[in-house]
């Protein structure tokens, strides 16, 4: 993202189409003049929550924040946000920084803005010795390896990794998940985005969406099949909040997170 601006600021962005993590990022670069208007004629099929408004991004695939949990223990970790909370759980569960990972700073700006959680739950897990890892990848190798019990993940890794034989297994929180769309959207520039075009329409497709479920992720399009073992977004509580008012606060929460827990 910081290449693009910059780029941009020089006036001419490299990149003919862009693929990134979340919808905060997409409204920034939208704010920032860099994306074209695209009405793919594929995006109708798309669940309405990923769709730009405006049409300046589709999100391709939906990614819900689960509750991964060690196994070996034989006991599954409450299916809700609470556990983080919990004083039995003092010192035994980790989440991903916002510093580091694009879902961690989404799950940061929808819950300090979603009743009964707000900056008093981040309060909270600091109070409850939550360790705070990097990516989501950080946060499976630490439960994996027994050196936390619990913590939260996207769907498609936790999925991935008990597949690939850990010991571990997932929940997704009663109270609902924040859900990262991964959107796509193209560059503004005179000239040469037919192929962008053509790509967007393309993952966007039956063809392409089933794709990404074949590699374990839920579909954003409706009517395609989602992987086993995960739930799709017409049965999962998505916790949302506005993204234009995520992008514009995302570097205030992450300077208030980095205050919080000493980062």
């Amino acid at each position: 993202v910081s290449k693009v601006l910059a780029e941009k600021m020089t006036g001419r962005v490299q990149a003919d189409l862009l693929l990134l993590a979340d919808a905060v990022t997409f409204e920034r670069l939208k704010a920032e003049g860099v994306l074209a208007a695209y009405s793919s004629p594929e995006a109708a099929a798309l669940h309405d929550s990923v769709r730009d408004p405006d049409g300046f991004y589709c999100g391709t695939k939906m990614l819900a924040t689960v509750l991964l949990f060690n196994t070996a223990s034989g006991k599954a970790v409450e299916p809700t946000w609470r556990a983080l909370l919990a004083p039995e759980n003092a010192d035994k569960a980790i989440a991903a920084s916002p510093l580091y990972s694009g879902a961690a700073a989404y799950q940061l700006g929808v819950l300090t803005r979603s009743d009964g959680f707000g900056w008093a739950f981040y309060e909270g897990m600091k109070a409850n010795a939550v360790a705070v890892g990097k990516g989501n990848g950080s946060i499976i190798t630490a439960v994996a390896g027994g050196e936390r019990a619990f913590g939260p993940v996207v769907d498609y890794m936790a999925r991935r990794a008990k597949a690939k034989g850990s010991p571990v297994d997932y929940v997704y929180p009663a109270e609902g998940s924040p859900v990262i769309t991964e959107p796509v959207g193209i560059v503004a520039k005179e000239g040469g985005r037919d192929d962008a075009k053509r790509f967007v329409d393309f993952l966007l497709s039956e063809k392409g969406q089933k794709l990404f479920s074949d590699m374990g992720y839920v579909p954003a399009r409706r009517g395609v099949p989602v992987p086993d073992g995960l739930l799709g977004i017409d049965h999962v509580t998505i916790l949302s909040a506005d993204v234009a008012v995520l992008a514009g606060e995302r570097e205030r929460d992450k300077a208030r997170f980095s205050e919080l827990f000493d980062r």
